[in-house]
């Protein structure tokens, strides 16, 4: 597990700053889920586009009722297997649907909070990690994970998401959906993918 000071500091966030930080990675690994369902025709991409609007729609509408144990359930057709899929996109498709099964299944159960926030931050930047990887033959480690800008570039986006998070004195609607539009316009994943 490569290390870095904001597992700590995510620990002090509220809940809803929670969330909104894993619907923020999930947003930003999704192109890798698309790209794979383009190069596969596995499932229509715009499936798993509607599970993360249900998501940012539970933090931005107050009135917002969603089934989230529906919404699993959804997920779980989603979900590609190694066995069908033997090209490398399938591994950050299968990350990303397991960030969104750890977001949902935390939207269901609040006492998962922090474990959660945690791993889909890991999962996010593990993804970085192994395709520099693959790429360079060279393990991504605590120990050189700084030399190498793929893996700080991931960091750095989840510092930025973070420390806007962090200002914020209490929930605020219109920086969530900032948030939520500028990850989406920039449309490039964590692996450097775009739509």
């Amino acid at each position: 597990m490569l290390q870095n000071p904001i597992q700590l500091r995510l620990e002090k966030l509220e809940p809803w700053q929670h969330i909104t930080f894993m619907a923020a990675l999930v947003e930003r690994m999704y192109p890798n889920y698309a790209v794979f369902c383009q190069q596969t025709n596995f499932a229509e991409p715009q499936a798993f586009r509607s599970l993360l609007d249900a998501v940012w729609e539970v933090l931005t509408v107050k009135a917002a009722k969603i089934n989230f144990e529906n919404q699993l359930e959804k997920l779980e057709e989603l979900i590609p297997s190694m066995d069908e899929h033997d090209i490398y996109l399938t591994y950050p498709a299968i990350d990303v649907c397991v960030a969104m099964s750890t977001l949902i299944h935390t939207l269901l159960d609040r006492d998962l909070m922090l474990e959660s926030v945690l791993k889909v931050s890991q999962l996010s930047v593990s993804g970085v990690a192994q395709l520099e990887e693959a790429q360079t033959g060279v393990e991504v480690t605590n120990a050189n994970q700084k030399e190498i800008e793929s893996v700080c570039d991931e960091w750095d986006v989840q510092w930025a998401i973070f420390r806007a998070l962090k200002e914020a004195e209490e929930r605020d609607v219109e920086m969530i959906r900032g948030i939520r539009n500028e990850i989406r316009e920039d449309g490039v994943s964590n692996l450097g993918l775009s739509l």
